[in-house]
């Protein structure tokens, strides 16, 4: 292997764990023609060398599983490639201040002990025993995650390339990319070295991935949305009274993870190693006065110890035992942000053949995993688990410099804050706005962003309190509660009108659209001038998407999807299109805007102020009309549950017809209210309760697969074995006795003390006065009736599995009126 290689299947640009740990399960995996270029050394960070932290769970599903995979493979790592490494398995401590973080903590173990792991809920006292030089006078408690510990980054990466290089992969060591070109399918990777070609280029550049991403720019590309991060931590001196400690145990103290005040803290040989989130952060690399350098390895920026004057006092006051070391070296380096703080993993957006894994704030943690799912995209063009909230593709085009950078700096500055409910993020917003959004404040609106649209989420009233404190809560009933039951009464009880820009939307004609189509989705197609729901399916039957298909002619047809999945759903389709060319696939969502007009009044208000429409026309119904004196086009559907229409005009053309339809009398209402009632009638929501997490059958969407009509489409026969085989788990609704706060997320489902299931979402229904959470338990157990109990931040609250059909209006007489 001497010998400069001229072509592979697979290029993976950056040797840092994520790159390294890609080329390893690739090369285990039988894919051994696979290259890794590496700028210099092979190390994670490849600027610093301190060890890092993991698993560091931070209660994101996706990420959670992606660090199980992780944990579960360093535990092995050594021993499997024959290389040693320093792995310290020590354990660490959360820290609690309030009872919205000890909420929280509940809510993270539980979902670990799901996942098979464990973590534990402490008192002070138990915090003590685990750290007998931690000050816990002013907590409420902890969290105790007995696996967490460090590893030596540069021995990491090393035992990783040592496994690739045994299964045949290859690492090209001082030889960065230097240029991209294309030929054909094939890529052209240029080094100083000479040229590859390949199938498939990887980027994982680490801090530099925004630069390597400016080469794909002709072929597609975008800018990479991140920013470089200033991270400093500092070591102090060796302790005596903590090299006592230490000899005497035979272990290092715990890690300790200070969320609330933004710190982790951590023993480092026989002194301590403190890491701050500063809320006075900076970033560099950012103007044109501060360019990112051709090679920053191996250096630092200057120290700049005043940004975390305030932390360090705080975790001196915490464990005393810092103070008595000083500070012997400081280290000051970047660290990729992407705006939400989370890693790239998957497909690169607009690129046939590219992949990305950079991003990661904790590379060492996540870089195991990642490396698994980076392979599993490469080698399947899917992954076992779903892995949306680190797909490339969450983000689109709102992701402009402003955006990544004060997204950026709000992500670091709350790096363990807690993400609740109703809370939203006030950096980067106002980038998409409707045409309607100062007539929506000027309502006492507070808006929510989606895919970068502003929303209204829910409607003040003079005298509630809308600051930011009011929404740091897990509870429902902050001030919007009223608001939003008083919003959906509207709904229920008359007509409300809801302004919904942003749906992700897109034309699809040419001959023979129709029959492509019927072989990409589950179900059937509309007959023309009618509407229906689709589903698309990945090998295993498990749900890529959902998308309501408008037919408007024989072969000529609008695919209409969620704000968030635009590039994705738009890459899905155009990925599966014939490569002749006879399809048409055109992405006009910012064209429209859509108003949800529904309630029992909805059909007389909308015929005072429409022309050319036929209101008797019935359900799932499309046609053209005049609204307000703009053309329109009306959808007879409605996601609240009630007789309604989604109206469609121009963007241009929204306002006038929005204001036209509150004067007919509509209320305006919110996101907030949409999703109470979409949930009493059991509707999904895509990345919620529809996901790569579950297949049609166990999310309950039988009716719309047809087995039986002649298209194979991806997915077909998995299922048909699985429907064979019989289901292990199943969709259901479920009434809980909530308490104060309704179902997260991944909330688990438990029976007879054990674990059967999941939540994928919950609300309250206004409507039915009651808690309700959609999920997946296991089959047996989905009988109506059956008693189970869902783990509400740490509370086991008794929930009762409900017939398969809507909670509101069950025989869908109201929305057939």
């Amino acid at each position: 292997m001497s010998d400069f290689p001229t072509t592979a299947r697979v290029v993976i640009i950056g040797g840092g764990v994520v790159g390294t740990s890609t080329l390893y399960h690739l090369a285990r995996a039988g894919w051994t023609d696979c290259v890794l270029l590496e700028k210099n050394e092979l190390t994670a960070g490849s600027t610093w060398h301190a060890a890092g932290n993991c698993p560091n769970f931070a209660g994101n599903w996706a990420v959670m599983n992606m660090q199980r995979f992780g944990l579960e493979m360093y535990r092995t790592l050594a021993d499997d490639v024959d290389y040693p490494m320093n792995y310290h398995v020590t354990g660490s401590l959360r820290l609690a201040h309030t009872k919205e973080r000890m909420q929280e903590f509940e809510k993270v173990a539980a979902q670990a002990r799901y996942q098979g792991l464990q973590m534990d809920i402490l008192t002070n006292a138990e915090l003590r025993e685990h750290h007998p030089f931690l000050e816990t006078h002013d907590l409420m408690g902890g969290m105790w995650d007995p696996l967490d510990g460090d590893i030596d980054p540069a021995q990491l990466t090393q035992a990783l390339a040592k496994g690739a290089r045994d299964a045949g992969g290859r690492i090209e060591r001082f030889c960065p990319m230097t240029g991209l070109d294309r030929d054909g399918d094939e890529w052209i990777v240029k080094t100083d070295k000479g040229d590859i070609r390949a199938e498939i280029v990887v980027n994982c550049a680490g801090y530099y991935a925004q630069r390597v991403g400016e080469m794909f720019k002709p072929f597609g590309g975008r800018t990479v949305p991140m920013v470089v991060m200033s991270h400093q931590y500092f070591l102090t001196g060796q302790l005596p009274e903590l090299e006592a400690w230490t000899k005497e145990k035979g272990h290092k103290v715990p890690l300790v993870r200070d969320v609330d005040i933004s710190y982790y803290l951590r023993q480092d040989k026989h002194g301590l190693n403190l890491g701050p989130y500063e809320r006075n952060c900076k970033a560099h690399w950012i103007t044109p006065d501060d360019p990112m350098p051709e090679d920053f390895s191996f250096q630092l920026y200057p120290d700049d110890l005043e940004r975390l004057e305030f932390y360090i006092e705080d975790a001196m006051a915490r464990v005393p035992l810092l103070g008595q070391g000083g500070v012997e070296r400081n280290i000051n380096g970047p660290i990729p942000y992407a705006p939400d703080g989370l890693p790239m993993i998957g497909p690169m957006p607009g690129v046939k053949n590219a992949f990305e894994g950079h991003s990661f704030t904790f590379g060492i943690a996540q870089g195991g995993g990642a490396g698994k799912v980076l392979s599993e995209w490469i080698m399947h063009g899917e992954t076992e688990l779903d892995m949306w909230s680190v797909d490339p593709r969450r983000y689109t085009d709102h992701c402009d410099h402003d955006y990544c950078l004060s997204k950026a700096l709000e992500t670091y500055g709350h790096e363990y804050a807690m993400h609740f409910p109703h809370h939203e993020w006030p950096a980067g917003r106002d980038k998409k706005l409707s045409p309607n959004h100062q007539a929506l404040l000027d309502s006492g609106a507070q808006m929510g962003a989606y895919n970068g649209w502003e929303r209204a989420n829910w409607f003040a009233q003079p005298g509630d309190d809308t600051s930011e404190e009011s929404t740091q809560t897990w509870g429902r009933n902050g001030p919007w509660a009223t608001r939003i039951k008083d919003e959906v009464e509207a709904v229920r009880d008359h007509a409300g009108v809801l302004d919904m820009p942003g749906f992700s939307r897109y034309t699809l004609s040419g001959s023979g659209a129709a029959e492509w189509l019927r072989g990409q989705v589950t179900g059937a197609l509309p007959k023309v001038g009618r509407m229906n729901l689709a589903y698309f399916t990945d090998s295993r039957g498990r749900i890529l998407t959902e998308m309501t298909v408008i037919r408007w002619g024989e072969d000529d047809f609008w695919l209409m999807t969620a704000a968030v999945a635009l590039w994705h759903d738009f890459e899905l389709l155009k990925g599966r299109l014939p490569a002749d060319g006879s399809l048409t696939l055109t992405d006009i969502t910012t064209d429209w805007s859509t108003l949800i007009v529904t309630g029992p009044a909805s059909r007389d208000l909308l015929s005072g102020i429409t022309e050319g429409a036929d209101f008797s026309a019935t359900w799932m119904s499309i046609q053209d009309a005049t609204v307000a004196g703009k053309p329109a086009k009306l959808f007879r559907v409605s996601f609240a549950g009630e007789l309604g229409w989604e109206v469609h005009t121009s963007f241009s053309d929204s306002a006038p017809v929005y204001e036209a339809v509150k004067a007919a009398g509509a209320t305006p209402f919110g996101m907030y209210a949409l999703n109470a009632m979409r949930i009493e009638k059991g509707y999904r929501t895509w990345k919620g309760d529809l996901s790569t997490d579950y297949s049609m059958l166990e999310a309950g969407l039988d009716r719309w697969v047809k087995f039986d009509k002649p298209q194979d489409f991806p997915g077909k026969a998995a299922l048909a074995a699985e429907k064979q085989q019989g289901i292990k788990k199943r969709f259901v609704t479920m009434i809980v006795d909530a308490g104060d706060a309704d179902a997260p997320y991944m909330s688990p489902v438990s029976h007879n003390g054990d674990i059967i299931g999941e939540t994928t979402s919950g609300d309250w229904g206004y409507r039915v006065g009651k808690s309700i959470a959609l999920g997946t338990i296991r089959a047996d157990l989905a009988e109506p009736g059956t008693e189970v109990e869902v783990n509400i931040y740490g509370t086991l609250c008794k929930a009762v599995v409900q017939p398969d059909e809507p909670l509101w209006d069950p025989a869908n007489e109201r929305i057939r009126a």
